[in-house]
């Protein structure tokens, strides 16, 4: 049994006063957060506040980046060049790592978000380019368990945080159920909270199959934007103290 684990969420996607709100309420519940910038979604502004937040709280901030996708919130595969595609997420992540500098308060990690995030998990172009950023930046790499990002980031002694979803179906290889499937989101909150207490725990849940899956993760992530989040996050924290999982960032 896990007896401590991270709980993350992806956090300023939203620049609406309720968005930026509900996000800070959420940073009073997780250990660390993925803060957007500029890709699929944020800001300088919300860059800035998320920042401020984490800070406040002592909680360890990431950077989000994503495919350069801002009309389709980076969930669409795109058709770039993996030069402009690292132009880009360098980019993204220069801008991010100025404003924490500025708030005074170092990333901790990469986590790519939507497709990006999908498609790096085997590919082995996209898979190597993450893990050559995250070396060159000295930032830890959130993933897949069982990733071909996971295994590059091994071989060439990056830290890797292996990461799990609490609200989103699995396909029996261990993968997210694609959004465009009916079911791919959890939107049952007791259902969020029993597959969040297997993965912290490392026990069987079910697959969208219906068969048993196990995966083996250090922090767990909720979708900010996924209906409930912030009462989801609050009933998870507390499930997990109550199983007896202390709660603190990966690494």
């Amino acid at each position: 049994m896990t007896s401590m684990i991270d709980l993350n969420a992806d956090l300023g996607e939203d620049e609406e006063p309720a968005g930026i709100a509900r996000d800070v309420g959420i940073m009073d519940i997780v250990s660390s957060c993925n803060i957007a910038c500029g890709g699929h979604a944020g800001s300088p502004d919300t860059m800035r506040r998320m920042l401020k937040a984490a800070k406040a709280r002592s909680i360890a901030p990431g950077a989000h980046p994503s495919y350069p996708d801002r009309t389709g919130f980076g969930r669409q595969t795109m058709d770039i060049s993996l030069e402009n595609l690292e132009i880009s997420l360098t980019r993204q992540l220069h801008e991010i790592a100025a404003i924490a500098a500025e708030v005074d308060i170092l990333l901790t990690h990469i986590k790519p978000h939507g497709a990006l995030y999908n498609d790096a998990q085997d590919d082995p172009i996209l898979a190597t380019l993450l893990v050559d950023i995250a070396a060159r930046e000295n930032l830890a790499l959130v993933g897949m368990p069982g990733s071909l990002i996971q295994k590059k980031a091994g071989e060439n002694d990056i830290a890797f945080i292996a990461e799990a979803f609490i609200d989103r179906r699995y396909t029996d290889n261990g993968r997210l159920v694609p959004r465009s499937q009916a079911g791919a989101v959890i939107t049952d909150e007791d259902d969020r909270i029993s597959q969040g207490i297997c993965l912290a725990q490392g026990t069987a849940f079910s697959a969208q199959s219906g068969n048993s899956l196990i995966l083996k993760a250090e922090s767990l992530c909720l979708h900010s934007d996924s209906d409930g989040a912030l009462g989801t996050a609050r009933r998870m924290r507390l499930a997990l103290e109550k199983a007896g999982i202390v709660i603190g960032p990966a690494g």
